[in-house]
Parts: structure tokens; sequence; C-alpha cells
């Protein structure tokens, strides 16, 4: 096994959370603002370890497990996505199918939690979340299966490195999409906002509180480290020879990929909730020819 590997691994549970604070210094340059340091996200996890935990009495040991299965499903979503030519730690044929499932039993039992509460707005956060899901896995997949016919590979490793060049951008804007819906940034979602009309992941963890939201956060942004490495990964330019230098390549492109979220999120308002599915629902269809297509 390459050290590079291991490495990515690594640094995707130690920097994770520095890409959510690159995507909050792009905001608040693009605002005029001097915004909040790099690493305020590692302050905010810092200070919710030290507080305690508060549960209501409507709420089961569901409610508590969650964080942790949240935790435990980024932790292995990292360990599968390749970063440029550098390969997953879990990669197969077929990892693919076990990224959307893993990060579909994530949003899983947040649901549950979510309902666990008793809580008529975390229902309602509930409800939207699995209406969208519904509509985002299949764009998901269905992309993925279009990326596997192309590039006649079964793992995500190999299925973006033997793809031309000239696929590569359109298939990068795609899973960056994806990337967009599947972690509830703008324009499909506010991770901001505090208005529990218009929230829809937020909105599941308003009782979550001391260690169980930092863990939910840290599972977050665990997440969008994975989606951003897979959009890296096809952003990667092809050629670069020694792994390490392809390893230095992939770190840069999330840089690049945590730089261009920020930028949608300063020039760009967030949908309206009935013009989300419609969105979706286009970008299902879109791979869905795309797959038909390849497959003739």
């Amino acid at each position: 096994m390459k050290i590079t590997v291991i490495i990515h691994v690594i640094a995707a549970l130690l920097l994770s959370p520095l890409l959510l604070g690159m995507v909050i210094r792009v905001k608040a340059f693009f605002a005029g603002r001097k915004g909040k340091p790099l690493l305020q996200v590692y302050y905010d996890l810092a200070k919710l370890l030290q507080k305690g935990a508060v549960y209501s009495s409507t709420t089961t040991w569901i409610f508590k497990a969650s964080p942790l299965v949240i935790v435990l499903v980024g932790i292995i979503g990292v360990m599968v996505v390749p970063l440029g030519q550098t390969p997953g730690l879990l990669a197969f044929p077929g990892d693919m199918i076990l990224l959307v499932y893993l990060f579909g039993l994530s949003r899983f039992i947040t649901v549950l939690a979510a309902l666990d509460t008793g809580s008529p707005f975390e229902g309602m956060g509930a409800s939207r979340e699995v209406q969208f899901s519904l509509l985002a896995e299949p764009a998901l997949l269905l992309g993925l299966c279009a990326l596997s016919a192309l590039g006649g590979e079964m793992s995500m490793n190999t299925m973006v490195t033997s793809l031309q060049a000239g696929t590569r951008p359109v298939l990068a804007g795609a899973i960056f999409i994806v990337l967009l819906a599947e972690n509830s940034r703008i324009p499909f979602d506010d991770p901001t906002t505090h208005l529990e009309l218009t929230m829809i992941h937020e909105v599941m963890i308003l009782d979550h509180s001391g260690p169980d939201l930092a863990l939910i956060e840290y599972g977050a942004a665990l997440k969008f480290w994975a989606y951003a490495s897979l959009t890296a990964s096809l952003i990667v330019p092809q050629g670069i020879e020694g792994e390490w230098t392809s390893l230095v390549a992939g770190l840069m492109a999330l840089m690049v990929v945590a730089a261009a979220v920020g930028i949608i999120e300063s020039i760009m308002a967030r949908l309206r909730l009935t013009r989300v599915p419609q969105l979706l629902v286009g970008a299902t269809i879109l791979s869905l020819i795309s797959l038909i297509l390849i497959i003739r």
C-alpha cells in the first residue's frame, strides 16, 4: 500500500473542517468583510466538545446514536473516494455504489433522529430532506454509472483516471452540482440560515447539542471532503508523474473546489423550494440520457 494513500486519509480526517473554513473566507472576501478566522470551524468544534449534551424526554437511543453513525459514514466515505491519481484506501470494483448508499444511510439516520424528537419543525425539515434526496440520489448514481460506462471501469479510482480529457470538465460540473445538493449548499440550501420555515438540513439537527452536534458537524465536513475529492479527481490534469506530486495536485484541486463553492454562494441566491425539485429532476434526466447514449 502506498504511503500517499494513508496520508490522504489522515489529511481528510484532520483538514476536512479547513475546507469549510476556506468556503467561509471566500464568502467574506466577496462580501468585502474581514470574516471569521480560517480555523473558525475547529474553534467551534472544540467549543461544542466542552459543553454538555441535552436530551429531550421524548427521544430514544436513535437520537443518541445518530451522531456516531454520521461520523462513521463520513470516515468510510473519505476512505473510499480517490483524490486525483491517489487511490482510495478501501477502493474496490463497485465502490461507487457503496458511496451512494453510505451517505444514504447517513441521511436516513438523520431523518430518524429528527422524527424521534417529536418536533414539528424537524419533521418538516425531514420531509423536505427525503423529498429532495429522492431526486438527488438517482442523479448521482446514474452519473456515476455513466462515468463507469464511459471509462469502462467499476472502481472510482480507475474510473476517473481512464477518462479522456474532453469529457472530464463536463462530468466534473455534473458532480459539482451534486456536491452542492448533497451538502446542503446554495442554491439548494443555506447552511447558515436559522429561519425554520426555509431550513432543510439544519432544522433536523436543532435539538442536538454539545458533543453530539460537534460529531454531526464533523461528519458533514467529512462528507464535503468526500464529494469535493471526487470532483477534484476530475479536474486534476492527466499525465502527472510521481505519487507525491499527484497527491499535492489533488490537494490543490480540493482548494479550488472549496473556493468554487464559496464563489457560488457569494454570487447566487438560494432557489425557492419549488424550484429545487425541478433542478434535481433535470440533473437526473441528463444523467439518464448520458448513460443511454454511452451504452448505445
